[in-house]
């Protein structure tokens, strides 16, 4: 229920709110970890656009982003954010490594 509930809280606020910053609803290791698997670069100091954030990880959900296609539905949302979440968890425990 409560990741249902965020799924559609976040499409919803990216419609409705596009350029808001994404930490509003991400975490700093969730966005980075977005940005650094999109964009295979480094994520920069500000956060990027809601919007563009819903984009890339709905990219990662079979999310094709044509000229015609609408909006991302939730259930690519939730794909990429099933898939950003694996991510972060793997850039944490790679950041934790490096301390030791």
């Amino acid at each position: 229920m409560i990741v249902a509930w965020r799924l559609l809280f976040m499409t919803m606020l990216a419609r409705q709110c596009p350029e808001l910053p994404c930490d509003v609803i991400l975490d700093e290791e969730e966005w980075q970890s977005l940005y650094i698997t999109a964009r295979q670069t480094a994520p920069p100091k500000i956060p990027p656009t809601l919007n563009e954030a819903i984009a890339m990880m709905a990219k990662l959900g079979g999310y094709l982003g044509r000229k015609h296609d609408g909006p991302p539905g939730t259930k690519t949302v939730w794909i990429g954010l099933q898939r950003t979440r694996d991510f972060t968890l793997a850039i944490s425990g790679y950041k934790k490594s490096l301390e030791k």
